[in-house]
């Protein structure tokens, strides 16, 4: 199987807008509420609000592809784009969403291993990334990568109040 990275541009906000909405959907929309999951949905996924942090010099986003099939993206950020500061020199790893019939296909290590490359090219010293407390097959990956929990934060699915464990690891 062959797995490929492509940068993504604004011109295919779209693409990412969907990708994002249903790779979400999929992993949680069992464990929430339907209007907190599309509360949620409108907001984090909104063309406009995707547009800028596709602009931004300090977020990176990347399609994920198994075989020539969209399989899932990555979202990396860097310096003030980091949704906090958890470490100096660090990089963070927003997001990394696979489709539902990718998983369990070396996707998500795929895209790790991309975004430590980054880091290293970057000459960062940490990665780091915030993860559900309750989505375990992610925190087991994280686990498995070599990340250890640091800490948690506040995350909101529509009004519902979540916990993320933030993770890192030293490179």
């Amino acid at each position: 199987m062959t797995k490929t990275l492509k940068h993504i541009t604004v011109a295919e906000v779209e693409t990412l807008q969907k990708l994002s909405i249903e790779t979400f959907s999929d992993t949680f929309k069992d464990q929430n509420s339907a209007q907190d999951l599309a509360d949620y949905l409108k907001t984090a996924y909104d063309l406009s609000k995707l547009t800028a942090e596709l602009n931004d010099p300090n977020s990176q986003f990347y399609f994920a592809y198994l075989d020539g099939q969209l399989a899932g993206y990555l979202k990396l950020n860097l310096n003030e784009a980091q949704s906090e500061q958890v470490a100096p020199n660090a990089l963070e790893i927003e997001r990394i969403y696979i489709r539902s019939a990718f998983k369990r296909h070396g996707v998500g290590r795929f895209l790790f291993q991309e975004a430590l490359k980054l880091a290293q090219e970057e000459n960062c010293s940490t990665i780091w990334l915030g993860v559900w407390e309750k989505n375990y097959p992610a925190l087991a990956f994280y686990e498995k990568m070599g990340f250890t929990h640091h800490g948690s934060h506040s995350f909101f699915m529509g009004a519902d109040e979540q916990t993320d464990l933030i993770m890192v690891k030293n490179i």
